[in-house]
Protein backbone atom coordinates (compact mmCIF):
# COMPACT_ATOMS: atom_id res chain seq x y z
CA UNK A 1 0.00 0.00 0.00
CA UNK A 2 0.61 3.61 -0.19
CA UNK A 3 1.51 6.30 2.00
CA UNK A 4 -0.98 9.07 0.81
CA UNK A 5 1.21 12.22 -0.05
CA UNK A 6 -1.83 14.71 0.80
CA UNK A 7 -5.53 15.74 0.13
CA UNK A 8 -6.07 18.11 -3.11
CA UNK A 9 -8.95 19.92 -3.43
CA UNK A 10 -11.45 19.61 -6.54
CA UNK A 11 -12.33 23.07 -6.69
CA UNK A 12 -9.10 25.16 -5.76
CA UNK A 13 -6.31 22.81 -5.95
CA UNK A 14 -5.87 23.51 -1.47
CA UNK A 15 -3.50 20.34 -0.47
CA UNK A 16 -4.01 19.79 3.02
CA UNK A 17 -1.69 17.30 5.29
CA UNK A 18 -3.30 13.96 5.51
CA UNK A 19 -2.16 13.22 9.05
CA UNK A 20 -5.66 13.96 10.39
CA UNK A 21 -9.15 13.64 9.56
CA UNK A 22 -10.47 15.60 6.55
CA UNK A 23 -14.02 16.37 5.63
CA UNK A 24 -14.02 18.88 2.33
CA UNK A 25 -11.99 21.88 1.84
CA UNK A 26 -11.64 24.43 4.53
CA UNK A 27 -11.88 27.50 1.77
CA UNK A 28 -14.48 26.53 -0.29
CA UNK A 29 -16.36 23.10 0.61
CA UNK A 30 -14.58 21.48 -2.76
CA UNK A 31 -14.42 17.65 -2.72
CA UNK A 32 -10.97 16.50 -1.35
CA UNK A 33 -8.69 13.47 -3.20
CA UNK A 34 -6.37 11.64 -1.80
CA UNK A 35 -3.42 11.85 -3.32
CA UNK A 36 -0.45 9.33 -3.73
CA UNK A 37 3.16 9.64 -5.21
CA UNK A 38 2.12 7.81 -8.60
CA UNK A 39 5.96 8.51 -10.48
CA UNK A 40 7.52 6.69 -7.59
CA UNK A 41 5.46 3.89 -8.11
CA UNK A 42 5.63 3.80 -12.10
CA UNK A 43 7.47 0.83 -13.34
CA UNK A 44 7.56 -0.54 -9.87
CA UNK A 45 3.92 -2.28 -9.81
CA UNK A 46 2.90 -3.27 -12.98
CA UNK A 47 -0.67 -5.01 -14.31
CA UNK A 48 1.38 -8.25 -14.00
CA UNK A 49 2.32 -7.43 -10.28
CA UNK A 50 -1.76 -8.94 -9.75
CA UNK A 51 -1.01 -12.28 -10.58
CA UNK A 52 -1.89 -14.20 -7.78
CA UNK A 53 -3.32 -11.55 -5.44
CA UNK A 54 -6.49 -11.61 -3.18
CA UNK A 55 -9.69 -11.53 -5.08
CA UNK A 56 -10.65 -7.81 -3.48
CA UNK A 57 -11.06 -4.63 -4.13
CA UNK A 58 -7.23 -4.39 -1.41
CA UNK A 59 -5.82 -5.92 -4.31
CA UNK A 60 -4.82 -2.65 -5.80
CA UNK A 61 -3.21 -2.10 -3.07
CA UNK A 62 -0.31 0.80 -4.16
CA UNK A 63 -3.31 2.88 -4.93
CA UNK A 64 -5.10 2.48 -1.91
CA UNK A 65 -3.93 4.09 1.81
CA UNK A 66 -1.23 2.41 3.63
CA UNK A 67 -3.36 0.83 6.80
CA UNK A 68 -4.37 -2.31 7.67
CA UNK A 69 -7.90 -3.19 5.81
CA UNK A 70 -11.22 -3.36 7.56
CA UNK A 71 -12.56 -5.70 5.29
CA UNK A 72 -15.99 -7.91 4.43
CA UNK A 73 -14.39 -9.49 1.04
CA UNK A 74 -15.51 -6.16 -1.01
CA UNK A 75 -14.64 -5.78 -4.69
CA UNK A 76 -13.96 -7.20 -7.73
CA UNK A 77 -17.21 -8.29 -8.54
CA UNK A 78 -17.97 -9.71 -11.57
CA UNK A 79 -18.01 -8.75 -15.32
CA UNK A 80 -21.17 -10.33 -17.15
CA UNK A 81 -20.93 -10.54 -20.86
CA UNK A 82 -24.63 -10.01 -22.07
CA UNK A 83 -26.65 -13.00 -23.47
CA UNK A 84 -28.68 -10.35 -25.63
CA UNK A 85 -26.40 -7.44 -26.77
CA UNK A 86 -23.36 -7.70 -28.48
CA UNK A 87 -20.33 -6.44 -26.53
CA UNK A 88 -22.52 -5.58 -23.59
CA UNK A 89 -21.15 -6.04 -19.88
CA UNK A 90 -22.62 -6.13 -16.57
CA UNK A 91 -20.65 -5.12 -13.76
CA UNK A 92 -22.54 -7.22 -11.32
CA UNK A 93 -22.42 -4.76 -7.61
CA UNK A 94 -25.32 -6.75 -6.13
CA UNK A 95 -22.69 -9.33 -5.01
CA UNK A 96 -20.79 -7.17 -2.20
CA UNK A 97 -21.45 -7.61 1.07
CA UNK A 98 -24.70 -6.19 2.19
CA UNK A 99 -25.95 -6.74 -1.46
CA UNK A 100 -24.53 -3.25 -3.06
CA UNK A 101 -21.69 -1.49 -4.37
CA UNK A 102 -21.85 1.06 -1.76
CA UNK A 103 -19.47 -1.58 0.43
CA UNK A 104 -16.59 -0.13 -1.66
CA UNK A 105 -16.93 3.29 -0.55
CA UNK A 106 -17.65 2.68 3.23
CA UNK A 107 -15.38 -0.33 3.42
CA UNK A 108 -12.35 2.51 3.19
CA UNK A 109 -14.01 5.01 4.98
CA UNK A 110 -14.51 2.77 7.63
CA UNK A 111 -10.95 1.45 7.54
CA UNK A 112 -9.61 5.26 7.52
CA UNK A 113 -11.75 6.21 10.66
CA UNK A 114 -10.27 2.66 12.42
CA UNK A 115 -6.60 3.80 11.34
CA UNK A 116 -7.12 7.64 12.55
CA UNK A 117 -8.32 6.56 15.64
CA UNK A 118 -12.27 8.04 15.08
CA UNK A 119 -14.86 6.37 17.88
CA UNK A 120 -18.11 7.17 16.42
CA UNK A 121 -19.02 7.47 12.69
CA UNK A 122 -22.72 8.75 11.53
CA UNK A 123 -24.60 9.32 8.60
CA UNK A 124 -28.13 10.16 7.08
CA UNK A 125 -29.10 7.14 5.20
CA UNK A 126 -32.35 5.97 4.24
CA UNK A 127 -30.81 2.82 1.87
CA UNK A 128 -27.98 0.61 1.40
CA UNK A 129 -24.95 3.08 2.51
CA UNK A 130 -26.40 2.78 6.01
CA UNK A 131 -26.19 -1.30 6.14
CA UNK A 132 -22.64 -0.98 4.48
CA UNK A 133 -21.70 1.64 6.95
CA UNK A 134 -23.36 -0.44 10.00
CA UNK A 135 -21.63 -3.41 8.79
CA UNK A 136 -18.20 -2.37 8.43
CA UNK A 137 -18.28 -0.21 11.71
CA UNK A 138 -19.01 -3.28 13.16
CA UNK A 139 -16.13 -5.73 12.10
CA UNK A 140 -14.09 -2.43 12.77
CA UNK A 141 -15.40 -1.93 16.44
CA UNK A 142 -16.33 1.43 15.75
CA UNK A 143 -19.79 2.81 16.99
CA UNK A 144 -22.24 3.97 14.28
CA UNK A 145 -25.00 6.25 14.22
CA UNK A 146 -27.15 5.86 11.64
CA UNK A 147 -30.18 8.50 10.93
CA UNK A 148 -33.22 6.88 8.87
CA UNK A 149 -36.96 7.83 7.94
CA UNK A 150 -39.60 6.17 10.12
CA UNK A 151 -40.60 4.75 6.71
CA UNK A 152 -37.41 3.46 5.50
CA UNK A 153 -37.39 -0.31 3.96
CA UNK A 154 -37.12 -2.54 6.08
CA UNK A 155 -34.60 -4.71 4.95
CA UNK A 156 -32.29 -1.85 5.64
CA UNK A 157 -33.56 -1.54 9.14
CA UNK A 158 -33.28 -4.79 10.06
CA UNK A 159 -29.79 -5.21 8.50
CA UNK A 160 -28.84 -1.73 10.69
CA UNK A 161 -29.71 -2.98 13.86
CA UNK A 162 -28.66 -6.41 13.21
CA UNK A 163 -24.94 -5.42 13.24
CA UNK A 164 -25.94 -3.37 16.55
CA UNK A 165 -26.07 0.54 14.77
CA UNK A 166 -27.40 2.86 16.52
CA UNK A 167 -30.35 3.86 14.87
CA UNK A 168 -31.92 7.26 14.88
CA UNK A 169 -35.58 6.89 13.11
CA UNK A 170 -37.12 10.52 12.07
CA UNK A 171 -40.42 11.71 11.29
CA UNK A 172 -39.40 13.36 7.69
CA UNK A 173 -36.93 12.57 4.96
CA UNK A 174 -33.45 11.86 4.57
CA UNK A 175 -33.06 15.76 4.43
CA UNK A 176 -34.07 15.52 7.76
CA UNK A 177 -32.01 13.23 9.16
CA UNK A 178 -29.33 15.31 7.84
CA UNK A 179 -30.24 18.31 9.45
CA UNK A 180 -30.64 16.17 12.79
CA UNK A 181 -27.41 14.84 12.57
CA UNK A 182 -25.71 17.81 11.94
CA UNK A 183 -27.66 19.73 14.79
CA UNK A 184 -25.74 16.72 17.17
CA UNK A 185 -22.59 15.25 15.46
CA UNK A 186 -20.53 18.20 17.18
CA UNK A 187 -21.76 17.64 20.58
CA UNK A 188 -21.48 13.96 20.12
CA UNK A 189 -18.27 13.27 18.71
CA UNK A 190 -19.25 11.72 15.64
CA UNK A 191 -17.51 11.86 12.45
CA UNK A 192 -19.75 12.69 9.10
CA UNK A 193 -19.11 10.51 7.15
CA UNK A 194 -21.95 11.36 4.45
CA UNK A 195 -21.32 11.10 0.42
CA UNK A 196 -18.20 13.36 -0.84
CA UNK A 197 -17.78 14.71 2.83
CA UNK A 198 -14.67 12.69 3.48
CA UNK A 199 -12.02 11.69 0.97
CA UNK A 200 -11.96 7.79 1.16
CA UNK A 201 -15.39 7.23 -0.27
CA UNK A 202 -14.34 7.99 -3.44
CA UNK A 203 -11.11 5.58 -2.73
CA UNK A 204 -13.24 2.87 -2.49
CA UNK A 205 -15.40 3.15 -5.20
CA UNK A 206 -12.50 4.12 -7.49
CA UNK A 207 -11.94 0.13 -8.03
CA UNK A 208 -14.51 -0.16 -9.67
CA UNK A 209 -12.47 1.49 -12.78
CA UNK A 210 -9.13 -0.66 -11.85
CA UNK A 211 -11.51 -3.70 -12.13
CA UNK A 212 -13.05 -2.65 -15.31
CA UNK A 213 -9.64 -2.15 -17.02
CA UNK A 214 -8.37 -5.95 -15.40
CA UNK A 215 -11.67 -7.68 -16.17
CA UNK A 216 -11.21 -5.99 -19.99
CA UNK A 217 -7.45 -6.95 -20.26
CA UNK A 218 -6.58 -3.00 -19.45
CA UNK A 219 -7.93 -1.82 -22.58
CA UNK A 220 -11.14 0.33 -21.81
CA UNK A 221 -14.73 -0.02 -22.81
CA UNK A 222 -15.87 2.45 -25.27
CA UNK A 223 -18.35 3.34 -22.87
CA UNK A 224 -19.96 3.16 -18.86
CA UNK A 225 -23.34 3.85 -18.38
CA UNK A 226 -23.66 4.71 -14.50
CA UNK A 227 -26.84 5.02 -12.18
CA UNK A 228 -26.27 8.80 -11.09
CA UNK A 229 -27.24 9.52 -7.50
CA UNK A 230 -24.56 11.16 -5.37
CA UNK A 231 -22.09 10.08 -8.22
CA UNK A 232 -19.52 9.10 -5.94
CA UNK A 233 -18.99 5.93 -8.65
CA UNK A 234 -18.74 7.71 -11.29
CA UNK A 235 -15.68 10.38 -9.79
CA UNK A 236 -13.91 7.49 -8.81
CA UNK A 237 -13.68 5.76 -11.53
CA UNK A 238 -12.40 8.48 -13.29
CA UNK A 239 -9.75 9.16 -10.69
CA UNK A 240 -8.84 5.93 -11.10
CA UNK A 241 -7.78 5.81 -14.92
CA UNK A 242 -6.00 9.44 -14.31
CA UNK A 243 -4.23 7.06 -11.97
CA UNK A 244 -3.76 4.26 -14.40
CA UNK A 245 -2.55 6.26 -17.16
CA UNK A 246 -0.02 8.29 -14.86
CA UNK A 247 0.83 4.10 -13.67
CA UNK A 248 1.67 3.66 -17.33
CA UNK A 249 -1.30 0.58 -17.06
CA UNK A 250 -3.49 2.16 -20.17
CA UNK A 251 -3.38 4.50 -22.40
CA UNK A 252 -5.03 8.06 -22.64
CA UNK A 253 -8.16 6.96 -24.06
CA UNK A 254 -11.31 7.45 -22.07
CA UNK A 255 -15.04 5.96 -22.23
CA UNK A 256 -17.80 8.08 -22.61
CA UNK A 257 -18.92 8.02 -19.04
CA UNK A 258 -22.96 7.88 -19.23
CA UNK A 259 -25.32 9.16 -16.48
CA UNK A 260 -28.66 7.70 -16.35
CA UNK A 261 -31.15 9.43 -13.49
CA UNK A 262 -35.40 8.96 -13.32
CA UNK A 263 -37.12 11.76 -15.26
CA UNK A 264 -38.89 12.30 -11.27
CA UNK A 265 -35.59 13.29 -10.17
CA UNK A 266 -32.69 14.76 -12.86
CA UNK A 267 -30.90 17.53 -11.65
CA UNK A 268 -27.60 16.81 -13.79
CA UNK A 269 -29.34 16.01 -16.43
CA UNK A 270 -30.96 19.28 -16.73
CA UNK A 271 -27.68 20.47 -16.00
CA UNK A 272 -26.05 18.98 -18.52
CA UNK A 273 -28.83 19.64 -21.39
CA UNK A 274 -28.45 23.55 -20.35
CA UNK A 275 -24.72 23.32 -20.77
CA UNK A 276 -24.28 24.52 -16.92
CA UNK A 277 -21.35 24.12 -14.98
CA UNK A 278 -23.45 22.53 -11.47
CA UNK A 279 -26.95 21.73 -10.93
CA UNK A 280 -29.98 23.40 -9.15
CA UNK A 281 -31.59 21.61 -6.66
CA UNK A 282 -34.76 19.23 -8.10
CA UNK A 283 -37.82 19.81 -6.73
CA UNK A 284 -40.68 17.55 -5.29
CA UNK A 285 -38.08 14.73 -6.31
CA UNK A 286 -40.12 11.54 -7.29
CA UNK A 287 -38.74 7.86 -7.92
CA UNK A 288 -39.15 4.44 -6.73
CA UNK A 289 -35.43 3.70 -7.17
CA UNK A 290 -34.26 5.05 -3.92
CA UNK A 291 -30.83 6.08 -4.75
CA UNK A 292 -31.39 7.94 -7.83
CA UNK A 293 -33.36 10.75 -5.40
CA UNK A 294 -30.70 12.84 -5.00
CA UNK A 295 -32.11 16.91 -5.89
CA UNK A 296 -28.70 17.86 -5.97
CA UNK A 297 -25.42 15.57 -5.52
CA UNK A 298 -23.09 17.78 -3.74
CA UNK A 299 -20.05 17.02 -6.28
CA UNK A 300 -22.28 18.08 -9.34
CA UNK A 301 -19.73 20.25 -10.78
CA UNK A 302 -18.02 17.16 -11.01
CA UNK A 303 -19.63 14.62 -12.49
CA UNK A 304 -21.03 17.76 -15.17
CA UNK A 305 -16.96 18.10 -16.06
CA UNK A 306 -16.48 14.54 -16.66
CA UNK A 307 -19.20 14.20 -19.18
CA UNK A 308 -17.60 16.67 -20.88
CA UNK A 309 -14.67 15.70 -20.65
CA UNK A 310 -15.60 12.21 -22.10
CA UNK A 311 -18.02 13.12 -24.31
CA UNK A 312 -20.44 11.46 -22.45
CA UNK A 313 -24.01 12.41 -22.25
CA UNK A 314 -26.91 12.18 -19.70
CA UNK A 315 -30.39 9.75 -19.90
CA UNK A 316 -33.45 10.02 -18.05
CA UNK A 317 -35.72 6.84 -17.88
CA UNK A 318 -38.99 6.72 -16.19
CA UNK A 319 -40.03 4.61 -13.32
CA UNK A 320 -42.27 1.96 -15.07
CA UNK A 321 -39.52 1.67 -17.71
CA UNK A 322 -37.07 0.83 -15.31
CA UNK A 323 -39.01 -1.74 -13.58
CA UNK A 324 -39.88 -3.22 -16.70
CA UNK A 325 -36.01 -3.62 -17.27
CA UNK A 326 -35.95 -5.27 -13.89
CA UNK A 327 -38.14 -7.57 -15.05
CA UNK A 328 -36.31 -7.94 -18.00
CA UNK A 329 -33.36 -8.49 -17.41
CA UNK A 330 -33.84 -10.92 -14.49
CA UNK A 331 -35.81 -12.97 -17.71
CA UNK A 332 -33.29 -12.71 -20.21
CA UNK A 333 -29.66 -12.87 -18.12
CA UNK A 334 -30.40 -14.26 -14.99
CA UNK A 335 -29.88 -10.89 -13.24
CA UNK A 336 -32.00 -9.64 -10.25
CA UNK A 337 -31.11 -5.74 -10.74
CA UNK A 338 -31.86 -3.32 -8.30
CA UNK A 339 -34.15 -0.25 -10.06
CA UNK A 340 -31.52 1.48 -10.17
CA UNK A 341 -29.04 -0.88 -11.82
CA UNK A 342 -31.87 -1.80 -14.24
CA UNK A 343 -32.23 2.02 -15.30
CA UNK A 344 -28.53 1.11 -17.16
CA UNK A 345 -30.02 -1.11 -19.18
CA UNK A 346 -33.34 1.25 -20.55
CA UNK A 347 -30.58 4.23 -20.66
CA UNK A 348 -28.74 1.67 -23.35
CA UNK A 349 -31.57 0.73 -25.30
CA UNK A 350 -32.08 4.40 -26.18
CA UNK A 351 -28.82 5.58 -26.67
CA UNK A 352 -28.39 2.37 -29.01
CA UNK A 353 -32.01 3.37 -30.85
CA UNK A 354 -30.73 7.51 -31.33
CA UNK A 355 -27.28 5.91 -32.23
CA UNK A 356 -24.75 7.61 -29.78
CA UNK A 357 -24.15 4.01 -29.39
CA UNK A 358 -23.51 1.50 -31.95
CA UNK A 359 -23.57 -2.75 -32.01
CA UNK A 360 -19.50 -2.50 -32.04
CA UNK A 361 -19.07 -0.38 -29.02
CA UNK A 362 -17.92 -2.09 -25.88
CA UNK A 363 -20.09 -0.59 -23.20
CA UNK A 364 -20.35 -1.77 -19.76
CA UNK A 365 -23.91 -1.15 -17.48
CA UNK A 366 -23.06 -0.60 -14.09
CA UNK A 367 -25.98 -2.58 -12.17
CA UNK A 368 -25.51 -1.10 -8.59
CA UNK A 369 -27.59 -3.29 -6.23
CA UNK A 370 -28.87 -6.65 -5.81
CA UNK A 371 -32.72 -7.09 -6.47
CA UNK A 372 -33.56 -8.49 -3.30
CA UNK A 373 -32.66 -4.84 -1.47
CA UNK A 374 -35.66 -3.95 -3.11
CA UNK A 375 -38.35 -6.89 -2.70
CA UNK A 376 -41.15 -4.92 -1.51
CA UNK A 377 -40.99 -2.23 -4.03
CA UNK A 378 -40.48 -4.37 -7.14
CA UNK A 379 -43.25 -6.76 -5.70
CA UNK A 380 -45.87 -4.06 -5.77
CA UNK A 381 -44.49 -2.65 -9.38
CA UNK A 382 -45.12 -6.18 -10.92
CA UNK A 383 -48.35 -6.11 -8.82
CA UNK A 384 -49.73 -3.08 -10.53
CA UNK A 385 -48.36 -4.14 -13.86
CA UNK A 386 -50.70 -7.21 -13.55
CA UNK A 387 -53.85 -4.84 -12.52
CA UNK A 388 -54.29 -6.47 -9.35
CA UNK A 389 -55.63 -4.92 -6.25
CA UNK A 390 -53.21 -3.26 -4.10
CA UNK A 391 -54.59 -4.43 -1.33
CA UNK A 392 -53.54 -7.96 -1.52
CA UNK A 393 -49.89 -6.41 -1.68
CA UNK A 394 -47.32 -5.32 1.05
CA UNK A 395 -48.04 -1.53 2.08
CA UNK A 396 -46.00 0.80 -0.18
CA UNK A 397 -43.45 3.01 1.41
CA UNK A 398 -41.19 6.03 0.93
CA UNK A 399 -37.90 4.39 0.26
CA UNK A 400 -35.81 6.65 -0.31
CA UNK A 401 -36.84 10.06 0.92
CA UNK A 402 -35.00 13.49 -0.11
CA UNK A 403 -31.17 13.66 -0.12
CA UNK A 404 -30.48 17.06 0.25
CA UNK A 405 -27.03 19.42 -1.05
CA UNK A 406 -25.96 18.95 2.84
Amino acid sequence: MSKITFFECSKCGEKLAPDKPATVCPKDGGVLYARYDLAALKGKVTPASLAGRRSDLWRYAEVLPDVPPVSLGEGFTPMLASHEYKNVYVKDEGLNPTGSFKARGLCVAVTMAKAYGIKKVAVPSAGNAASALAAYAAAAGIEAHIFMPKDVPRANLVECQSYGAKVTLVDGLISDCARMMGERKQAEGWFDISTLKEPFRVEGKKTMGYEVAEQLNWKLPDAIIYPTGGGVGLIGMWKAFEEMESLGWIASKRPKMIVVQSSGCAPVIKAFDEHKSAAEAWPNAQTLAAGLRVPKPYGDYIILDILKQSKGTAVAVCDSDIFAAVRHWAQMEGIFAAPEGAASLVAYQRLRASNFLGENDVTVLFNTGSGLKYIDVIAESAARDAGKSAASQPPSRNIGGVIGPY
